[in-house]
């Protein structure tokens, strides 16, 4: 019997991008990072106007502002649309369940309380181990970019893998998933983090993640 293709759980989220229930779950975690980082843009204009003299000084705090602002929302919105989309874990995992997976039962794991905890927990750890690998990167060219990217890697894999797993398991359940699946799952998890260094392609982070590793952790072939 020929063996499954690693990452053939992400070509099939890739696949699947024409579902409209990604497409608005991809639409609404977009347009929320991008209003946190107007949000941060304005709040930053707004500091300067009231921090520094009027005049030329206003010009150039604006100016910096707005570079800053373009920085941070380059490097970091991957995790801030991570913490957003970890919200729809259940409206991307379900739309892969009803397209290759019509049989299973319902999901009925942790509290949802819990899986929002744990997603946000995961943004939380995304975006501070962007933080480091963009330190690495400033002190260590070419050696930094690769850790960060292997940084990235893990914590996108681990990440998105355990919160789908808590959809139909418990925490401790979903870590042991993990444990039985890590090589898949830092498998997907390293092409997310290509996927992640390419500017308008990462905003596909979130989602094609979230409806790869529902593939990764069902494990079989698809019905059809």
């Amino acid at each position: 019997m020929a063996r499954t293709p690693i990452l053939a759980p992400i070509l099939l989220a890739f696949g699947q991008l024409d579902d409209p229930a990604l497409v608005s779950v991809l639409l609404r975690s977009v347009a929320l990072a991008g209003l946190c980082f107007l949000g941060l843009a304005v709040g930053g204009v707004w500091a300067t106007h009231a921090l520094l003299p009027a005049g030329w000084r206003h010009w150039l705090g604006d100016l910096a502002t707005l570079v800053v602002t373009a920085v941070l929302a380059l490097w970091l919105f991957v995790p801030v649309a991570i913490v957003i989309a970890a919200g729809f874990v259940g409206t991307v995992a379900g739309a892969v369940d009803r397209r290759f997976y019509p049989g299973l039962p319902a999901a009925g794991g942790a509290p949802l309380a819990a899986q929002l905890r744990d997603g946000l927990a995961l943004g939380a750890m995304v975006l501070a181990l962007n933080l480091l690998g963009l330190l690495l990167a400033i002190l260590l060219p070419g050696v930094g970019a690769l850790l960060a990217w292997a940084i990235t890697a893990w914590a996108l894999g681990r990440g998105l893998f355990v919160a789908v797993a808590m959809r139909r398991l418990g925490l401790a359940q979903a870590r042991a998933a993990y444990r039985g699946r890590r090589w898949p799952v830092l498998a997907q998890g390293a092409a997310l983090a290509l996927l992640a260094s390419v500017p308008i392609a990462n905003l596909l982070v979130p989602i094609v993640g979230i409806a790869a590793m529902e593939h990764v952790l069902l494990a079989r072939a698809p019905a059809g």
